[in-house]
């Protein structure tokens, strides 16, 4: 016999307690849905909670876990919430007993992920349109965690212009992530079908698992939201670490501009930040790249949160913005968007164009690039047992670049300290 927790309010606590009774479970306690005075009765083996954000925080689901307590939800709830929790879609708050019981027996319901969500985990690369360098990270970034002895994966999702098999030399004919789709789509995706789907790219004596894109941006309907999510989900448990890039636009009003029962143009890039445990974002280090980072940045938490956001400038060089491209950059960021933590990758020119003659990882052709040094220093950060990262104090920079900046941003007037706009238009 199945022994349950009960954990919603009053009075539909109790009478879903009486109902479960009569379907032969066992209720060991109701509970109010407080997590912060929560605690398991002794041999638990499920608890039933409300699916709202104030209920399932990290901690509640943290102690479950630990007591090898599965959980069900009821009610409506954010699906971006759910399955970056590792839950699956709720009951209805009104669910009879025996939906619940056939919840709890149902070899589908949620259980306790705890580690291996934690362990196992979906990057996604994203950066604002004017080829911030999205695709050159993810692959850098790739090798960099399968060099750290993580089982890697790397899934092309951008439905724009779709770069991965050009870049590592791989047929744009491969099946790859459609492929992958196509097989979720049937329940028919697994470990050893994304195995036999994928190729295999070896680099500093790692191997990454890789699943090229598109091959025409007209195949765009073939990464349905659906599809994607199914197939990122098996690739949660496929790898440690799947590093997904994905395209600049994720149309946060296709809701209002399209049939929600058809496909959307952008779904696989906004399924793709949906469903990651951790994002990339990656920023051009120009006046006009980081005007387009902070106009998208905003709206990318918006869809997001509380998924943690990584920024990366990409391509700092003094050209475009004089002496201290950094300060000036971070300076910025900090004013328009409260980003205080930033991550710096230097412009190398040699070891880009390097690896694109040779189709190959930076690590293989330029093993010295600064730029690589760059990307290992952000791979490292993202270590499960790493702490956040903090970039340095800034220093000061020119008059005239900030001056740049601000008009890239549309600002008029004020100054950097001063009481001058408050964000760009």
């Amino acid at each position: 016999m199945t022994a349950v927790v009960v954990a919603i309010a009053q009075p539909r606590a109790g009478e879903l307690a009486a109902e479960l009774e009569l379907e032969g479970i066992s209720v060991v306690g109701i509970l109010a849905p407080d997590p912060s005075t929560l605690e398991l009765p002794a041999g638990a083996e499920a608890i039933i909670l409300p699916a709202a954000r104030a209920v399932l925080t990290a901690e509640l689901i943290s102690t479950c876990d630990r007591a090898g307590v599965r959980i069900l939800t009821l009610g409506g709830a954010d699906s971006r919430l759910l399955g970056r929790l590792g839950l699956s879609a709720p009951l209805p708050p009104e669910a009879a007993g025996w939906e619940v019981a056939a919840a709890l027996a149902s070899n589908t319901s949620d259980t306790p992920r705890g580690a291996p969500r934690e362990a196992h985990r979906v990057i996604a690369v994203w950066g604002p349109h004017g080829a911030p360098g999205r695709s050159t990270v993810a692959i850098q970034l790739a090798v960099e965690l399968a060099r750290t002895g993580r089982r890697t994966a790397l899934i092309d999702a951008d439905t724009v212009a779709p770069a991965l098999a050009l870049l590592l030399g791989l047929s744009d004919d491969a099946p790859g992530v459609a492929a992958a789709c196509r097989r979720a789509e049937r329940g028919a995706l697994d470990g050893a079908e994304l195995t036999r789907l994928a190729a295999t790219v070896t680099s500093g004596g790692a191997d990454i698992e890789v699943l090229p894109g598109i091959n025409r941006p007209s195949r765009w309907p073939e990464l349905a939201s659906a599809r994607l999510r199914t197939t990122l989900r098996a690739c949660r448990e496929w790898t440690e670490d799947t590093v997904v890039d994905v395209s600049a636009a994720f149309d946060a009003d296709d809701e209002v501009t399209y049939d929600l029962a058809g496909p959307r143009r952008h779904a696989a890039t906004s399924t793709t930040l949906g469903e990651a445990d951790l994002i990339i974002a990656v920023a051009a280090a120009d006046p006009l790249g980081i005007s387009r980072f902070l106009r998208d940045h905003s709206e990318l938490r918006r869809l997001t949160a509380p998924t943690p956001v990584v920024v990366v400038v990409n391509q700092v060089r003094p050209g475009p913005l004089g002496i201290d491209a950094r300060g000036q950059v971070r300076r910025t960021l900090e004013r328009f968007a409260g980003i205080g933590d930033v991550m710096f990758l230097p412009f190398d020119q040699r070891a880009a164009d390097a690896s694109l003659l040779h189709a190959r990882p930076m690590a293989d052709v330029t093993p010295r690039s600064p730029l690589l040094a760059g990307v290992r220093r952000v791979a490292e950060s993202l270590s499960p047992d790493a702490s956040p990262t903090a970039t340095a104090g800034s220093s000061r920079g020119s008059s005239r670049v900030a001056r740049r900046l601000r008009s890239a941003l549309g600002v008029r007037g004020g100054s950097p300290g001063g009481n001058g706009p408050a964000s760009p238009s």
